[in-house]
């Protein structure tokens, strides 16, 4: 059987000759959370540690990413004082920044929005998605309003806002580029669809409506993952009611699993044969699928090796690290698992309500909850606390780390962590 997991122990070792130092995408160069730098600070506050903080104009929740010193995220500038007002227009924007001291370099207007008939989930924004770095350019992806691509002065060379649909709770989900794809998902309240544009020039590849299990369901904001099986690769998309596996070159629905829930918004997780789930809102809980070549259909009874029915996330992803699998729920309870049975080896409360995803660096995992607080616990088989740092501000971003440092967006500042 050849099965090869595009994760941190595929391209950890890769990324040593791209830039170690970059962490260009959601959850970083690895896409799994694992950190490549030689280090990053333990210890923080308001005060120590803090090279610098600036404002950032608009709200947004999209992570920041960070590529040959500069910084880069999505914010949405309403009309007026009131950023979370409905009935306003907004401004769809890219910033960036200087990293070695918070300046901004360029900030660009992409799309202009109207007014929405309905308002977004009070933890979301109108800029959710994170930005993607890739070939000396930045793709953003702004949901229903549509995606661009620019080069890293600040020029838009492509938008796309031709597939519209309808949202439910405002926009999330972050695309990924697989060769020259730039794929997402939009599952909405009717007709949920998956489409992959050409990442050159924005013009759609192929799109393809969500089969009937998804269909029946409400509506999810997962960002998938990227495999590959006997030399091909897949795009693992989660949706509601169900999460499946799509050829990346054409777009065919390959296999499935059913799993009921809907709101989905973890990012898969991946361990040696095994794919992680979390099925979101209804009846939270987390499934081990096996993946394999004789994965072709439904496999929901043949496939799903174990699940968890406490303690699910709702929106935080997956960490593998040293053959143990780790998760938080919204709630802030985490656990560490057994990644082939699902064995609970501990579960312990480590943070308050939480969104961001977790990061490894170390035998460390860092855990950024809504409050501003990290805590940073000992990877391992018993549960340990080893640091907690406090900013007093609003976070819900995941973390962006580059060049020793760690940058945390809050509601309105952006930060740079180092010692």
């Amino acid at each position: 059987m050849r099965f090869l997991i595009y994760n941190s122990f595929v391209l950890a070792f890769l990324s040593v000759f791209t830039s170690a130092q970059d962490w260009t995408k959601f959850r970083g160069p690895t896409g799994d959370g694992h950190v490549t730098v030689k280090s990053i600070p333990l210890k923080w506050s308001d005060t120590e540690n803090v090279k610098w903080k600036v404002s950032v104009p608009g709200k947004g929740w999209s992570s920041p990413v960070i590529s040959k010193g500069k910084i880069y995220l999505t914010s949405a500038v309403a009309e007026g004082d009131n950023q979370d007002a409905a009935d306003v227009s907004r401004e769809l924007r890219v910033i960036c920044y200087d990293s070695s001291n918070g300046k901004e370099i360029w900030d660009t207007k992409v799309f202009d929005q109207k007014p929405l008939k309905r308002p977004i989930h009070h933890k979301n924004s109108h800029a959710s998605p994170t930005p993607i770095i890739e070939g000396g350019k930045v793709y953003v992806h702004f949901g229903h309003m549509g995606s661009a691509c620019l080069d890293l002065k600040g020029k838009i060379l492509w938008k796309n806002n031709e597939l519209k649909y309808d949202p439910i709770h405002g926009n999330g989900g972050t695309p990924i580029i697989v060769d020259n794809l730039f794929f997402y998902s939009a599952d909405a309240s009717t007709n949920p669809f998956v489409v992959a544009l050409d990442k050159n020039t924005g013009k759609v590849l192929w799109k393809k409506l969500r089969s009937e299990t998804a269909q029946s369901r409400k509506f999810s904001f997962s960002t998938p993952t990227l495999i590959s099986m006997g030399g091909s690769s897949q795009i693992i998309s989660p949706a509601s009611g169900a999460v499946f596996s799509y050829d990346s070159k054409t777009g065919e629905e390959l296999w499935s699993v059913d799993y009921g829930g809907w709101s989905v918004i973890p990012k898969p997780g991946v361990y040696k044969n095994m794919i992680y789930v979390g099925t979101g809102y209804e009846r939270a809980h987390i499934l081990g699928i096996r993946v394999d070549e004789k994965s072709k259909g439904n496999v929901t009874e043949s496939h799903v090796e174990w699940e968890i029915t406490k303690r699910a996330p709702n929106t935080p992803s997956f960490m593998v690290v040293d053959d143990l699998l780790y998760f938080i729920s919204d709630g802030g309870i985490a656990t560490c698992v057994e990644p082939l049975t699902g064995e609970v080896i501990w579960q312990e409360r480590t943070a308050g309500p939480i969104s961001a995803s977790p990061v490894h660096f170390n035998g460390m995992i860092y855990f950024l909850d809504e409050q501003g607080k990290t805590t940073v616990i000992k990877a391992g088989r018993k549960f340990e606390i080893i640091a907690e740092n406090k900013i007093k501000e609003r976070t819900l971003a995941s973390f962006g780390i580059s060049e020793g440092a760690i940058y945390i967006r809050s509601e309105k500042s952006l930060f740079r962590i180092g010692e």
